[in-house]
């Protein structure tokens, strides 16, 4: 069964990922807790899974002139290195730890967005 819903919930969260709402870490959820794929393959879906929406996002988004790339160069470059040290290090650390971390953030994630709001302009 969890076949033949994995495309229709593929497309829903390329969509959600395409609108910045967080496509990845429902996929990671998916793939865990409904489809019984390991960690580490899941890992693995995810970038694979991210790479192509991310792309395709940004095309639309630089079409319609919302990145402006002087303001978000430095978290571009940022994120690339932080990734790069984290892949490695990932390696190190046992997948239960991070499994953990990675719920702790999901979990204060929800908790920020249940309970944000945003701030007057003085």
């Amino acid at each position: 069964m969890v076949v033949y819903l994995a495309f229709p919930v593929a497309v829903i969260l390329g969509f959600l990922a395409g609108l910045g709402v967080g496509g990845g870490s429902l996929l990671m959820l998916w793939l865990t807790a409904v489809a019984g794929v390991t960690y580490a393959d899941a890992r693995f879906i995810n970038l694979m899974f991210f790479l192509p929406s991310a792309l395709m996002a940004t095309i639309f988004h630089c079409k319609h002139g919302n990145l402006p790339f002087r303001k978000i160069l430095p978290a571009i470059l940022c994120g690339c290195a932080a990734a790069a040290i984290f892949s490695f290090m990932g390696r190190q650390f046992n997948t239960d730890i991070i499994k953990r971390i990675f719920g702790g953030l999901l979990i204060l994630t929800g908790l920020r967005e249940l309970f944000y709001r945003p701030r007057k302009a003085k």
